[in-house]
C-alpha cells in the first residue's frame, strides 16, 4: 500500500513539471511606437515570458525585447510579426533541448560541484561542510527561513577578530532561474578559501574585512526551478484571495516601491509584493543588513543575463549623490573583468543603462547608507539567457571573481 502511494506521490510530481518541447525565444527590435502597442498587446492576449526587459510595461522603440513563446502560440506570433515588419531574430529554437543542454556532461554526480549547477540539498550539504572544515576562516548563520520553511543560511568569511571588522555583504539567487548566480558565489567561496595565504590581495581582505555570502537568496524558487519549472523567478508565498503565487524579491525591497517597472499584479512575474518586504525573504535580509549596518561597507548582488555592472539608481532616473565614484569603481572593475577573456560587461545606474526597476536590493542598500552598492548581471548577453551551460560556469566565475576583488580592494582602501 505504502508503495503504491509513493508512485502515486511520484506521478504526480512528475505531471507537474512544466516541459518547453518547441517553445522559442526570441529578441525582438521594435523600432516603431506600433511595435510597441503589438508587444504590448501580444503580452496581454497570450502567455508570454519577458527574459529581457522583465515585463511588457518596460518595452521602448529602439532596446531588444527578449521573449519566450509557448508552442502553441508560434502561428500567431510568426503571422503577427510578418504583419508588423517589425525585425526579429530567433536566439533559441528549441527552450526544451536548452534545458536539458545547460549539464554539458550528461546527468550531474550526486555531489557538489563548482562546475556544476548544485540542486539546493546539495548546496545546503556544501555550506555544512565548507564551514566545518574552515573553522578559522569561515563561520555559518541563518538569517531566517523562507516561506515554505527552509533555512535562509549566511556564510561569514574573514580571520576571526575580537572587535567588529568592516564588512562585504554579497548575495546571490535572487531571480530563482538566474542558476548562474548560486554557481557564482559558492565559486568565490571556494576562491577566497583557495587563495588566502597565498595570495596578498584575498588574504588582506579576509584579514582586514568579513564577507558575509548568502548563497542562495531565493532558495523557495530555487528549489522549484529544479523539480517543477526551470523558468520560474518568483518566491513561493502564497497569500489568500489570490491564486497566483509568489513575488518578485527583487521589486520587494522599500525603495521607490512598487513605483516604476514593478507590476501590483500577484500574477506578473514583477509583482511587488503585497506590502515592502511582504517577502519573508527580503524581510530577513533587510533585517540583517539592518542591523549590521555600521559594519557593512559594500552591497553586492549577482544576478544574469546582460553582462552589466550597475549601481543606483534604478528606481528613478536621478544621478546617485556619489555616481561619479560608483561609476569609476565600476569601470575599474570591468575593465578587471575584460581582461581574462574579453568579455565586454557595460557599466552604469540601473534606470539608464538596462530599465527603471523599483524595489530593487542594491538601491534599497543604497539609501540605508551603504555607499558601494553594486548589482552584476552575469553572462551572456541572450544567446543562452537564463539556460548558460554548465561549460561557461568556470569562466564567468573566473572573470567575475577579478571584478569583485576589484571593487572589495577598493572599498577596503576608502573605509575611512
Amino acid at each position: 500500500m505504502k508503495l503504491l502511494l509513493l508512485f502515486g506521490l511520484v506521478a504526480v510530481a512528475l505531471a507537474d513539471v512544466t516541459r518547453f518541447e518547441g517553445d522559442k525565444v526570441f529578441r525582438l527590435k521594435p523600432s516603431l511606437d506600433a511595435h510597441v502597442t503589438l508587444i504590448k498587446d501580444l503580452a496581454q492576449n497570450i502567455e508570454l515570458d519577458f527574459w529581457s526587459p522583465d515585463s511588457d510595461a518596460l518595452v521602448t522603440i529602439d532596446i531588444d525585447v527578449d521573449i519566450h513563446v509557448p508552442a502553441r502560440y508560434l502561428d500567431m506570433v510568426y503571422t503577427t510579426l510578418a504583419q508588423s515588419g517589425m525585425e526579429y531574430e530567433i536566439l533559441i529554437q528549441d527552450v526544451q533541448s536548452a534545458v536539458d543542454g545547460q549539464a554539458d556532461g550528461g546527468p550531474s554526480p550526486r555531489a557538489h560541484s563548482y562546475t556544476k549547477y548544485n540542486t539546493w540539498s546539495e548546496i545546503e550539504a556544501w555550506i555544512n561542510s565548507i564551514a566545518s572544515s574552515n573553522p578559522s576562516l569561515v563561520s555559518k548563520q541563518v538569517i531566517g527561513n523562507t516561506y515554505e520553511g527552509r533555512s535562509m543560511t549566511l556564510l561569514k568569511l574573514g580571520k576571526s577578530s575580537t572587535s567588529t571588522k568592516p564588512a562585504i555583504f554579497m548575495d546571490c539567487g535572487i531571480h530563482a532561474r538566474e542558476w548562474i548566480s548560486p554557481a557564482f558565489c559558492q565559486w568565490f567561496v571556494k576562491e577566497a578559501l583557495a587563495t588566502y595565504g597565498s595570495d596578498s590581495e584575498m588574504t588582506n581582505l579576509l584579514n582586514n574585512m568579513d564577507v558575509y555570502v548568502l548563497p542562495v537568496f531565493n532558495v523557495d524558487g530555487y528549489v522549484f526551478t529544479h523539480t517543477n519549472n526551470r523558468m520560474w523567478r518568483k518566491t513561493r508565498s502564497k497569500k489568500s484571495g489570490s491564486s497566483c503565487i509568489g513575488a518578485d524579491p527583487n521589486r520587494n525591497f522599500d525603495a521607490g516601491w512598487c513605483t516604476i517597472g514593478a507590476s501590483s499584479n500577484p500574477c506578473s512575474d514583477t509583482f511587488c509584493g503585497h506590502t515592502p518586504e511582504s517577502e519573508i525573504e527580503a524581510k530577513n535580509v533587510a533585517d540583517f543588513i539592518r542591523k549590521n549596518k555600521s559594519a557593512i561597507k559594500s552591497y553586492i548582488t549577482v544576478h544574469s543575463y546582460s553582462q552589466l555592472l550597475l549601481f543606483p539608481y534604478s528606481y528613478s532616473y536621478n544621478l546617485a549623490a556619489d555616481h561619479s565614484e560608483l561609476m569609476s569603481v565600476a569601470r575599474g572593475a570591468a575593465a578587471a573583468l575584460t581582461s581574462l577573456y574579453g568579455t565586454r560587461y557595460t557599466s552604469g545606474p540601473g534606470a539608464t543603462t538596462i530599465y527603471p526597476a523599483a524595489g530593487g536590493s542594491d538601491d534599497w542598500a543604497y539609501d540605508l547608507g551603504i555607499k558601494y552598492s553594486y548589482t552584476f548581471e552575469l553572462r551572456d548577453t541572450g544567446y543562452y539567457g537564463f539556460l548558460l551551460p554548465e561549460s561557461q560556469i568556470k569562466p564567468t566565475c573566473e572573470e567575475t571573481m577579478l571584478a569583485v576583488k576589484y571593487i572589495a580592494a577598493y572599498v577596503q582602501k576608502n573605509l575611512y
